[in-house]
């Protein structure tokens, strides 16, 4: 499919500074990509953000609803008081055919909620993934220093079966996405031992080594998350959230004992002055801002979800990794890998 025949659903009503930098966003993306964009929202506010930006008229389309959940809200309880509420609505444009793919920055929880009330699964999926990127030390000398965890918080728990799908859609994103040939997988757990974590985790071990289409190097624990061993990380929702907080945090305790240390000791201050051209390169690579966003995997649709403090060049660059993953037929891909392994792995014993 040619993006010129691409469409996404925005919700333009989703994230802290929306819909000024959704709206902004999608604005500059049809200036740089012939893609067309559905700007799901509240109509006056959107036309009204659209006079302050050039774009091109004829790539833009408003769907008009007055309705939208906000962070603090309770999605469940929030959807079924709005049900016409702005990514409710995009969920159900993208079900009909209106739309190919997926872009919001709103709660996490109402995307997922949303899509798994109106988008279907891919055949055979019980669980979706969030997935998320994360800069490492780049062990594999990869031209992109960020690897990909999943699931980060769409589930507590997860099957082995969950598991296993879960690699097949981060190998196929890694691979059809950041143009990896042959991403590496690892399973994270507490310790190498393919016998470690329990029997849950033994046995997705025992499946992904015998995987054809899974470059499987086996169990990754926490201290080596970092180190970009794998380019794909498997984990259950739980794990993975946990491991992303503690990320999170590192990065934030790091910044702090900076500031710190330039107050207190001038051989300090003068070390941070020389590197500061290389911290403000690394920011560059690492700032999430240029990735757009990350992606939800599991439904037959492809889903970006945005940071909820993202800016207008987010925004943008999530409707272009959109388009792209419709281009590149990523949930096509997803499907077809997870129909074979469901052909060959039929043992459908419940897990919890």
């Amino acid at each position: 499919m040619e993006d010129h025949e691409i469409t996404i659903a925005l919700d333009a009503m989703g994230g802290d500074d929306a819909p000024a930098v959704t709206v902004q966003g999608a604005a500059e993306a049809t200036l740089e990509s012939p893609l067309k964009v559905l700007l799901i929202g509240d109509e006056k506010a959107i036309q009204k953000e659209l006079k302050k930006h050039k774009y091109h008229a004829d790539q833009i389309e408003i769907i008009h609803t007055s309705h939208q959940i906000s962070m603090g809200e309770n999605p469940k309880i929030a959807m079924n008081q709005k049900p016409d509420a702005s990514i409710v609505l995009a969920t159900r444009k993208v079900s009909e055919g209106h739309a190919h793919a997926l872009v919001s920055a709103g709660s996490t929880g109402a995307v997922i909620l949303s899509a798994a009330k109106n988008i279907p699964r891919i055949l055979g999926v019980h669980k979706a993934a969030l997935a998320a990127s994360y800069p490492t030390h780049n062990i594999q000398k990869r031209q992109d220093i960020f690897s990909l965890l999943l699931d980060v918080g769409a589930n507590i728990h997860n099957s082995h079966h969950d598991l296993v799908h879960f690699a097949f859609m981060g190998a196929t994103y890694a691979r059809e996405i950041k143009k990896i040939e042959n991403p590496s997988v690892g399973l994270l757990n507490i310790g190498a031992e393919e016998y470690k974590g329990g029997e849950k985790l033994a046995r997705t071990h025992g499946i992904l080594k015998t995987l054809p289409d899974i470059n499987f190097i086996g169990n990754i624990e926490g201290n080596q998350i970092m180190q970009g061993l794998a380019d794909v990380v498997v984990t259950e929702g739980l794990t993975g959230n946990i491991a992303l907080k503690v990320m999170e945090g590192m990065a934030s305790s790091v910044k702090h004992l900076g500031k710190q240390a330039f107050r207190q000791n001038v051989l300090w201050k003068m070390g941070l002055i020389m590197l500061s051209g290389g911290i403000r390169k690394l920011k560059d690579v690492t700032d999430y801002q240029e990735y757009g966003g990350a992606p939800i995997f599991g439904f037959d649709k492809m889903i970006i979800k945005c940071h909820g403090r993202s800016t207008a060049k987010a925004i943008k660059n999530a409707l272009k990794l959109a388009a792209k993953s419709v281009r590149d037929d990523i949930t096509g891909q997803i499907s077809r890998y997870i129909t074979n392994y469901e052909y060959h792995h039929a043992d459908y014993d419940v897990e919890v």
